[in-house]
């Protein structure tokens, strides 16, 4: 249970009822004495925050407890006056339109109501996402479900030309989310000869960037795409071994169907995630009965048509996975390389796997980012991008987007999406909103998360 202490204020939500429509909230100060229980009905009091949402094109917004009272009681008509360009500020206390908040308006909802479409407003530099026991601003209601953070990352790829420790200056943002995944393009073996270009398109990394990797944070990491296997079976099979034995767990590739299908599954604070991957760009072979490869589906636009019956063994494998979590990751590996824009088939699959009960999927394999959609309640991210990745001959494969999660429970509350771009030792760097338009518009103009109606 999360007590709220010392907060600024503790404000009385009223008049909640059932259908699209919410009713405007009272927010008047509970101030006014109540009668006393007694010791036999005495109940512990509990709070949620009341949270200032605005469309997560946005940039982020932190304000002053005054500026967050004043532009919840409308008194603020400006963007000027919260830091930003002038224009006009509207407010609202709907939430049946805060997937497509039009850009000028702030909602002042309860924080149930939010989730990926919208970004939230610090207060004092606290989120009430994060931390919503520490936010000033709270009405009374049951307190929110357990927090979770969750960390996605494009493709990590060790070996060619880097060297050197290139997570280290993301580490330490890395492993302070209490889940963070990646998908590792480098078999750590070399036991037989190249399956693709021995110079250019075999990849490779000492098992030493286990080392890395755990200090980085990663709880899991995905194995099904197309250079898992660039070293034949038997590397793949060590990598996999090697890997779960330096304390790092995977998915999506394994010594046969069964591993490579096995989902990685873990618990914090009683909640269940369980991640799951296939690889739809070939190269890496198919796994089968005893055979060992990657998790695969083979759809367009590299593996032919899609292949309904590999599609339907994966949506029954998230499905009992759905029975088994309370939150669904699936990471595809597909489409198409040196693209901002997502294949047809990427929206139809991504629908199928929201329908069977995947909460968050996040694609991988362009090595440039593709735009974001809302299906249903499950947020799909159809490429990252390269995360590490020796391909500096071109701006769109030194840069990419880290996914920050928030979940309460089995729901998602936020997605933030953070721009990197790579230095000349491909190791990524966190840069400020303002200097990322490269990364950031082609995200947003192609996405239909969060798309102003």
């Amino acid at each position: 249970m999360r007590l709220l202490v010392g907060c600024v204020a503790v404000l009385a939500l009223a008049g909640c009822t059932g259908g699209s429509e919410s009713p405007p909230v009272d927010r008047a100060i509970t101030d006014v004495p109540s009668p006393t229980p007694s010791p036999a009905e005495s109940v512990e009091p509990t709070t949620r925050p009341l949270v200032l949402a605005l469309n997560a094109r946005r940039p982020a917004l932190d304000l002053t407890v005054g500026q967050a009272r004043r532009v919840e009681r409308g008194e603020i008509t400006d963007w000027r006056r919260l830091g930003g360009p002038p224009g006009p500020l509207r407010t609202t206390d709907r939430t049946d339109g805060l997937r497509h908040l039009p850009m000028d308006t702030i909602a002042v909802v309860v924080a149930d109501a939010v989730g990926p479409a919208v970004r939230v407003a610090t207060v004092g530099g606290v989120d009430p996402l994060r931390d919503p026991a520490a936010y000033p601003l709270q009405v009374a209601g049951p307190a929110p479900a357990e927090v979770t953070t969750l960390t996605v990352v494009g493709d990590i790829m060790l070996g060619r030309g880097v060297a050197g420790s290139p997570l280290a200056p993301m580490s330490e943002r890395l492993a302070a989310a209490d889940i963070t995944v990646g998908n590792l393009e480098s078999t750590l073996a070399e036991l037989g000869p190249p399956r693709q270009d021995p110079v250019t398109d075999s990849f490779s990394a000492a098992p030493s960037v286990r080392r890395d990797l755990r200090a980085a944070g990663f709880d899991a990491l995905d194995l099904a795409n197309n250079h898992t296997g660039d070293f034949g079976d038997a590397s793949l099979v060590r990598t996999v071994g090697l890997l779960r034995a330096g304390g790092l767990p995977t998915f999506g590739a394994g010594r046969d169907l069964a591993q490579a299908r096995q989902p990685a599954v873990v618990e914090r604070d009683g909640v269940r995630f369980g991640f799951l991957g296939f690889n739809a760009i070939g190269e890496t072979a198919e796994a089968g009965p005893g055979r060992p490869g990657a998790n695969a589906v083979s759809m367009p636009p590299r593996t032919g048509p899609l292949d309904r019956a590999e599609l339907d063994r994966v949506l029954g494998d998230v499905r009992r996975l759905a029975r088994r979590v309370d939150v669904v990751v699936v990471l595809p590996h597909w489409g198409t390389q040196y693209t901002h824009r997502p294949e047809p088939v990427q929206h139809q699959v991504a629908r199928e796997l929201a329908r069977a009960g995947a909460d968050l999927v996040a694609g991988g394999h362009p090595h440039w980012v593709q735009g974001a959609e809302q299906v249903g309640d499950t947020l799909v991210v159809h490429s990252l991008g390269n995360f590490v990745f020796d391909m500096d001959f071109m701006t769109q494969t030194m840069e990419g987007l880290v996914l920050e999660a928030v979940f309460w429970g089995d729901r998602l509350m936020a997605a933030d999406f953070v721009p990197y771009r790579m230095d000349r030792a491909f190791a990524p760097r966190v840069v400020p909103a303002a200097s990322a338009g490269s990364i950031l518009e082609p995200f947003w103009e192609l996405s239909q998360l969060a798309a102003p109606r």
